[in-house]
C-alpha cells in the first residue's frame, strides 16, 4: 500500500540511515532503520530546516538549521494536522497512514457508525474517521497527544458532538466498556511496541496484543464494519498481524500488508505494517 495522495508531503531522498522530507514549506532530516543503503549526504541539502540526530545514549535531538516554526499545518484532502518537531524524532503525524485513512473513509461514507481508536496519538485515524460522519472514541495514555488530536479536529472543522477523548490505560478502557455493555462497528488499534500507561502499567506487543485483539472482539456490535491493526515494531510482519485477525475473527475479509511511501528517488520506502479485517 503505497501513500500517494499527499501533496504537502514527501520523501525527496534516502541515505545512510535518514529520510529527507518535506512537509508543507519545511524540509527536515530523521532517522529510518529502513535506509540501510548508503548514498550522498543528505545534510548539505540547502533548504533543510532540521535535523535530528540519535545520541549513543539512547534518544537525541535536533539540530535547527535555519528558522523554523514550532508548529504548523499541513493537509491531506480535506483533513488539516498540526506539525511540530518533538522528542523521539516524532513530528506528530505518520503520512503511510493515509492508506489506511482512504480505506476506511469509503467504508464509513453514509453511514452512522462508533469508531473505537486505542492507541490513538494525535488522532490522524480519529479525524479521517470522524470527517466521514463516524463517532469517534479517542484513546490515549498520554494527554498531550489526545490535546493534540484535539485541536486537528478543530482545524479539520469537526464538531465536538463527534469524538470523545479519553486519556487511559487501553486494556484498562476495554475492560470497563465491556462491562458497561458498549459496542462499536469498529475498532482500530496502534499499539506501541512498549510503553507504560498513566499508572505505570507496562506494555510489551508481543506478550499483550493477541489478548488485546481478543478482547476488543467483546465490544463490537452484531455488524461490524472494519478492524484495523497497525504496528512499528521491527520484525512484526503484516501476516502475524493478519494471522490474528483471522484467527481470532474468523468470519469476513482480512489482509494484512505493508505501508510504503513513494521517493523522488523512484523507490518506496517501507513504513510500517497493517492488518485489516471488514465483513
Amino acid at each position: 500500500m503505497i501513500a500517494s495522495g499527499w501533496r504537502d508531503y514527501e520523501v525527496l531522498a534516502t541515505s545512510c540511515g535518514e529520510k529527507l522530507e518535506r512537509w508543507g514549506d519545511i524540509y527536515l532530516l530523521r532517522p529510518d532503520p529502513q535506509v540501510i543503503w548508503k548514498g550522498k549526504d543528505l545534510s548539505s541539502f540547502k533548504e533543510l530546516n532540521a535535523h535530528y540526530h540519535r545520541s549513543e545514549t539512547g534518544g537525541g535531538s535536533w539540530e535547527f538549521k535555519k528558522k523554523t516554526p514550532t508548529e504548523w499545518k499541513i493537509a491531506y484532502k480535506d483533513l488539516n494536522f498540526l506539525i511540530k518537531p518533538m522528542g523521539f524524532k516524532h513530528v506528530g503525524l505518520f503520512p503511510e497512514q493515509s492508506c489506511n485513512w482512504d480505506k476506511m473513509r469509503e467504508i464509513l461514507q453514509g453511514r452512522e457508525a462508533n469508531v473505537l481508536n486505542l492507541f490513538g496519538y494525535t488522532g490522524g485515524a480519529t479525524v479521517a474517521c470522524a470527517k466521514s460522519g463516524a463517532k469517534v472514541t479517542h484513546v490515549d495514555a498520554a494527554k498531550a497527544m489526545v490535546d493534540r488530536c484535539k485541536q486537528n479536529a478543530e482545524l479539520s472543522g469537526i464538531a465536538n458532538d463527534r469524538i470523545r477523548y479519553i486519556v487511559d490505560d487501553c486494556m484498562k478502557f476495554v475492560s470497563r466498556e465491556i462491562k458497561r455493555g458498549k459496542k462499536y462497528d469498529a475498532v482500530i488499534m496502534d499499539p506501541p511496541s512498549y510503553g507504560r500507561g498513566p499508572n505505570g502499567e507496562m506494555w510489551k506487543i508481543e506478550d499483550g496484543l493477541y489478548d488485546l485483539i481478543k478482547l476488543t472482539t467483546s465490544v463490537l456490535s452484531d455488524e461490524p464494519l472494519f478492524y484495523l491493526i497497525n504496528s512499528y515494531t521491527t520484525g512484526l510482519q503484516p501476516s502475524v498481524l493478519d494471522n490474528m485477525l483471522s484467527l481470532l475473527l474468523p468470519s469476513g475479509k482480512h489482509e494484512g500488508y505493508e505501508l510504503c511511501l513513494p521517493t523522488k528517488e523512484g523507490i518506496v520506502l517501507p513504513a510500517g505494517a497493517s492488518g485489516f479485517w471488514r465483513t
